[in-house]
């Protein structure tokens, strides 16, 4: 299944409003509601891609599904902590290791390769196998060697 059909599937069972609607700055972006449920909203005329679009719906819905909102007037609460964790959700759910491995097995070795096997954009391809090689996401230290 392609991660935009699945995504939207994911939003539908859980109560996840989803708005696609012009925005000042964001590209897109995800909070809770007054009502218990959340709300992402997507900005149409940022969207580069197909998978532009599956990568940024998948993260925020990542942070609907794991709680991990951010204060910005908490000193405790960390950004990149909530940031991380929406990113690994939405890498789990587009990119199950099971599949990369048979993908990769399978003769995908390139990034461009997967990212377009997968329907994700090269740089959320980079943080998965990041994610999944070394157990975090910082791309930038790895991709030097």
């Amino acid at each position: 299944m392609r991660p935009l059909r699945k995504l939207l599937n994911i939003a539908s069972e859980n109560g996840i409003s989803l708005d696609w609607f012009s925005m000042q700055r964001a590209e897109s972006l995800s909070l809770p509601l007054p009502n218990g449920e959340f709300g992402v909203a997507i900005d149409p005329n940022k969207i580069r891609s197909s998978a532009d679009e599956s990568c940024k719906m998948a993260h925020e819905i990542g942070h609907c599904m794991t709680g991990s909102f951010y204060n910005r007037y908490s000193s405790f609460d960390l950004r990149e902590k909530q940031e991380h964790r929406a990113d690994r959700w939405a890498i789990e759910q587009i990119i199950p290791v099971e599949e990369l491995d048979l993908a990769i097995a399978e003769g995908l070795t390139e990034i461009w390769m997967l990212a377009d096997h997968f329907g994700v954009t090269e740089e959320f391809m980079q943080k998965a196998v990041c994610f999944y090689t070394h157990g975090n996401l910082d791309v930038e230290h790895y991709m030097k060697y």
